[in-house]
């Protein structure tokens, strides 16, 4: 533990402390997007899809949630685990090495996913380590966007809630018809612009199976 708070950065969020080592995402305006609009009630069933360094998971213990934390990067889960000691929530977070909802039991069911997805163009040349995991989607952006869309269905309970980060450049617009027509009431829920792009919180409601 000491080795990597040693060597990582500081990122802080209301009273909250995290250390995120180079080979982590560092949390910046799309994490703070979902963390601002984090819903969890009391006992909630929360999955953290590409956790990074914890703060969304984190966040949600600190609400009350019980919280499975995934991400495909090693690093990424030894830096959450340090965090969720640090800021005292360890027993409420159980963290997990794996792709997506691949190391997920099938039959595991949750109330919120939260999703801060990897939706940037790029090319498979441009992987420059495990970090780039966190942000790479793909020639169109959407690569990592559809697999979760696909699977995320099978994991929530009915009236369970999608939180999910997406840019404007990987078209938010399929998002949203992907998710209607796998059962969920859909809309955006916050919005920030940039000079090239808008990045979303979409907010997706499973009403039907």
């Amino acid at each position: 533990m000491r080795s990597l708070i040693e060597c990582a950065r500081k990122v802080y969020y209301d009273d909250a402390v995290f250390y995120v080592p180079e080979d982590v995402y560092e949390p910046a305006e799309d994490t703070f997007l979902i963390a601002d609009n984090i819903d969890v009630n009391l006992g909630d069933r929360v999955l953290d899809m590409g956790t990074g360094c914890g703060i969304l998971a984190i966040i949600s213990a600190f609400n009350g949630g019980e919280v499975v934390a995934v991400d495909i990067n090693p690093n990424a889960v030894k830096c959450a685990k340090v965090n969720s000691v640090i800021n005292g929530v360890s027993d409420r977070i159980s963290l997990i090495c794996g792709d997506l909802f691949n190391p997920i039991r099938q039959s595991e069911l949750f109330d919120l996913i939260l999703f801060n997805a990897p939706y940037l163009p790029c090319k498979s040349e441009e992987h420059l380590g495990k970090v780039s995991l966190a942000w790479c989607g793909g020639e169109n952006g959407r690569a990592i966007i559809d697999l979760f869309i696909d699977s995320a269905p099978a994991y929530l309970r009915r009236n369970g809630r999608i939180l999910l980060v997406q840019s404007s450049l990987s078209n938010i617009e399929e998002t949203e018809r992907k998710m209607r027509d796998r059962g969920f009431d859909v809309e955006i829920i916050s919005e920030r612009r940039f000079l090239f792009e808008t990045i979303a919180l979409i907010k997706a409601i499973k009403v039907r199976f």
